[in-house]
């Protein structure tokens, strides 16, 4: 068993995250989603007590006492002490009310499809978050990539150096400064790696995960031809209004506060109730003497003979009650008006969403562009310095300077192209594309 669970252990510490896994992940033990799913249950709740409201209330009831004392008869009075004992069955149905039953259960749908909503804008907020961290550690570990080829070259150019100080070919200074190269290049990975650990706590964080220190994502070969967007902004914004859940929440809420009006309303009308029950009563007398008949009728005898049945149908009109009716319903259309407000506020903010991420798409494909230029001229321009380095034509420092510009510029390129991708990503996820890679 030691041996399988250290086996298991090393399997899951090896265990490398792809994007599908984390987003599932997350929105499956993410503590705001399992507080949402709990206000889901909730509205459940709330919309099954609106619907049984149509049922009948139904009560039963039982009572005994015991009297002591004397009781009046004509002139004089006698002893009365008694035992009584009665037991009733009623039940009552609201008949009508404008509609009062019918406009609370719609009410509650309303409220529970925008708590599902609710559900998935999280889900949504947290797919963004996890996918925009998980683009960024793949980009630094691209980085890493670039920084350990800079220190691989760095490394090669200090042993070359090395070799032609010993001999006396160039000068101290030079394998100085080969050295000083190879610790910034190496700086500069180290710099890499503790950025990419960064990002994948930052992952870990979104995923609420216990621990840390093991965990890691897949290596995704994100490609330097970059897709084209596949829909005009228009185009996204009409599919966002449309499927966003934040909207499709705030909507549902709109139709909520309309049915809480048309509730309030109901208030103004009358209030018919049906009722019917059954009922029952026993006594018995204590005292035999004084003149009474000491004869007693028994329990279940006297249960059958006063058995008894009511129905009735019962009218409550409303005439005055201060006013409070009329501010009900008031009140409740301000609540209309403020959930529109709430829909158009999230309707600006999918729409400055989506525009931004347009524009940072625009803005990082010209990025991209350009870096891919640099990145091609630096690079001629290291091999350049190499060869006439080679050839004793020019010094290590323009080497150093030329290797250190090709690799910001390599830089550049991974840093628009992950930014392009995430912007592009964005925008295909308003229109209603899944996030992958």
């Amino acid at each position: 068993m030691i041996v399988l669970g250290l086996g298991f252990l090393g399997m899951n510490a090896q265990k490398k995250w792809s994007l599908k896994e984390c987003v599932n992940y997350a929105v499956e033990h993410n503590l705001q989603v399992i507080q949402n799913q709990y206000n889901k249950q909730s509205q459940d709740n709330n919309l099954r007590i609106a619907k049984k409201g149509y049922l009948p209330s139904v009560s039963a009831g039982m009572n005994n006492g015991v009297s002591f004392g004397q009781l009046s008869l004509g002139t004089g009075s006698i002893r009365n002490d008694r035992f009584s004992n009665s037991a009733s069955l009623g039940a009552d149905m609201l008949v009508y009310n404008n509609g009062r039953l019918e406009k609370n259960v719609r009410k509650a749908q309303f409220d529970v499809e925008a708590s599902q909503y609710d559900i998935e804008t999280i889900k949504n907020d947290i797919s963004l978050q996890i996918a925009q961290q998980y683009l960024t550690a793949l980009l630094n570990k691209e980085i890493v990539k670039i920084s350990q080829s800079a220190v691989d070259n760095a490394q090669k150019q200090f042993d070359r150096a090395k070799i032609t100080t010993q001999i006396g070919t160039t000068a101290q200074t030079v394998l100085a400064e080969a050295e000083a190269a190879l610790a910034r290049e190496k700086q500069n990975l180290k710099t890499a790696e503790v950025n990419v650990g960064r990002a994948l706590f930052a992952i870990v964080q979104l995923l609420q995960l216990p621990e840390y220190k093991d965990f890691d994502v897949e290596d995704v070969r994100v490609s330097d031809t970059l897709e084209s967007q596949l829909k005009s902004v228009d185009e996204v914004l009409t599919t966002a209004y449309e499927i966003q859940p934040q909207i499709k929440a705030a909507e549902s809420r709109i139709r909520s506060a309309e049915a809480q009006t048309e509730v309030s309303k109901t208030a103004f009308w009358p209030t018919l109730t049906a009722s019917a029950g059954l009922s029952t009563f026993y006594n018995n007398i204590l005292n035999t003497n004084g003149g009474m008949n000491s004869s007693q009728v028994g329990f279940f005898q006297q249960y059958k003979d006063n058995f008894g049945q009511n129905i009735g149908l019962s009218l409550n009109v409303p005439i005055f009650n201060k006013g409070i009716t009329k501010l009900q319903v008031e009140q409740s259309k301000i609540n209309e008006s403020l959930a529109k407000v709430t829909l158009e506020q999230q309707k600006q903010s999918v729409r400055q969403n989506v525009q931004k991420a347009q524009f940072d798409a625009d803005a990082n494909y010209e990025t991209y562009l350009s870096a891919v230029e640099t990145e091609k001229s630096t690079r001629l321009a290291l091999d350049f310095a190499d060869k006439s380095y080679a050839a004793g034509r020019t010094t290590i420092y323009d080497v150093n300077i030329a290797r250190n510009n090709y690799a910001n510029a390599q830089g550049s390129v991974a840093q628009a192209k992950y930014n392009y991708l995430f912007s592009l990503k964005l925008l295909n996820f308003y229109a209603g594309i899944p996030l992958s890679l």
